[in-house]
């Protein structure tokens, strides 16, 4: 029997001497006693090592120094015994560790997950107190805590570069850590629990009385998260039973506190802004002075964050009058309307059936970009209804200019804008309803519906359907062109 003695710090790397020396001789894990200086002996005495034969060769993958060098913190019985033996069976088994369904390899990483678990508490949980030292320019702090493992080499790196501007001191049961002008040094010495309080304490307990939220406690996930055990060094800690205790009488009182819903009448002052707006902007007497006066417009908060504002576009006595939704990422930084991927597949098809893009004018109901970004991308966001009525205003400004006698609704947002009622669009596709300005409003879905759809399949078919409905608009509008040349041939020239 060997029997092999670890020191309380460095030990990773008294383990892994001995165990190259114990691997290379032949030394079988039930062989080897593991224990820590200081420690009664076993029954038996200790063996000297056994010298390395020469034509012995130990190799380990990478992951294994720093599995070890984890596991060695543990206090839980047989760590070294089981690392050993992992050492040993990686001589014959090299991918050993990546079998998850091994025995111990499946030990080793649940004491190695305790391990992190635990050097993570102390990083979160260490708290300084400022103590009276020496005056060498830095200040000074001391904290006392109880890791459930040998963990503080593996954490004294991290301490060091966090608070590196200052003196300080981690106790704990076993170890000293201290690091004083730069320089870091950890000492194994037995310590009893100190009683630390500076003027801070009251400092915290008033932050953190005033930031709980007692609509958000969760006490099993709080608990989980901060064990009780680490309470006692935390000063904020002394008021969370209260907390605890006073958390549905406080609820109650911010139910009663909540503010009311502001009263009906806020409501229709909200959809006469756009009134308000148009009183005070001077009556635009073509498309090119309604258009810059767009540019100064601040309904809504969109104006903020987009390009510009993108104007409709086209001939100002159009018979059609074609409003989408509101302008995309190209149309934004172009600054006409439906050039981007749902205009190039909206002219595609209006070039299928007939339809003449260049005689109608094109606009959308919501004349900014809404995104939201991601990345480098700003991804499409649907206006809400008060963004829809704010720009409203300005919709009516250019049918009012234009005069067309058919508009073409694409998508709910349009539908909304022009009739009041922007719901279930896909079961009044290719219908005509009454516009809010006495002008009959087709109905179909938005082109960007076409390409959100999922399967080659279903893509074809709703084009089809949208086809059918361009189609639609194009007979309409072929008639009220019609119409209107036939009226212009019975009045005469000049009438």
């Amino acid at each position: 029997m060997y029997r092999v003695e670890l020191p309380r710090l460095g030990t990773f790397d008294a383990w892994r001497n001995h165990a190259r020396t114990l691997a290379l001789g032949g030394a079988r894990a039930e062989d080897v006693e593991w224990t820590f200086e200081g420690e009664a002996p076993g029954l038996f005495g200790g063996a000297a090592l056994p010298t390395p034969r020469p034509d012995a060769v130990l190799n380990v993958p990478k992951s294994f120094p720093d599995l070890a060098r984890q596991v060695c913190t543990s206090r839980e019985p047989g760590v070294f015994f089981l690392l050993y033996r992992l050492l040993l069976r990686l001589s014959s088994e090299p991918r050993l560790l990546s079998n998850r369904a091994d025995a111990d390899v499946q030990r080793a990483e649940e004491i190695a997950k305790n391990i992190r678990r635990d050097m993570h508490k102390m990083k979160a949980f260490v708290r300084f107190r400022e103590v009276p030292g020496e005056n060498t320019g830095r200040r000074q702090f001391l904290s006392w805590f109880e890791p459930d493992h040998r963990i503080e080499e593996l954490v004294a790196g991290f301490f060091t570069r966090r608070f590196s501007d200052m003196d300080w001191a981690i106790v704990t049961p076993e170890v000293t850590t201290t690091f004083r002008d730069g320089v870091m040094e950890q000492r194994a010495i037995p310590s009893a629990p100190l009683s630390l309080e500076d003027e801070t304490e009251e400092l915290w307990r008033t932050y953190y009385a005033n930031i709980f939220n007692p609509a958000r406690l969760k006490t099993k996930a709080m608990q989980a998260e901060m064990p009780k055990k680490y309470w006692k060094n935390l000063p904020e800690a002394a008021l969370i039973p209260g907390l605890i205790a006073d958390a549905e009488n406080r609820m109650r009182q911010m139910q009663e506190s909540a503010p009311t819903q502001p009263p009906l009448r806020a409501e229709r002052i909200l959809h006469r802004l756009p009134d308000a707006s148009a009183e005070s902007t001077p009556p635009a007497d073509s498309l090119n002075a309604l258009t810059a006066q767009m540019k100064g417009c601040r309904l809504c908060p969109l104006y903020q964050n987009a390009t510009q504002v993108v104007a409709g576009a086209g001939p100002e006595d159009a018979t059609l009058m074609i409003v989408g939704e509101q302008p995309g990422d190209k149309e934004d930084l172009a600054g006409r309307p439906f050039v981007g991927p749902a205009g190039q597949a909206f002219d595609a098809v209006s070039r299928e059936v007939g339809l003449n893009r260049q005689a109608a004018y094109v606009t959308n109901a919501v004349k900014h970009f809404k995104f939201q970004p991601r990345g480098k991308r700003r991804i499409h966001q649907s206006p809400n209804t008060s963004e829809v009525n704010h720009c409203r205003w300005w919709l009516d400004r250019e049918i009012a200019q234009v005069k067309p006698k058919l508009l073409l609704a694409l998508g709910a947002t349009a539908a909304l804008a022009l009739t009041g009622n922007g719901k279930n669009i896909t079961r009044r596709r290719g219908t005509v309803e009454q516009g809010s300005a006495g002008i009959p409003v087709f109905i179909t879905v938005h082109p960007a519906f076409l390409l959100r759809q999922t399967s080659d399949a279903s893509r074809e078919a709703e084009t089809a359907r949208f086809r059918e409905d361009l189609r639609t608009v194009a007979a309409m509008f072929s008639a009220v062109e019609a119409d209107a040349a036939a009226s212009i041939t019975a009045d005469g020239p000049g009438q």
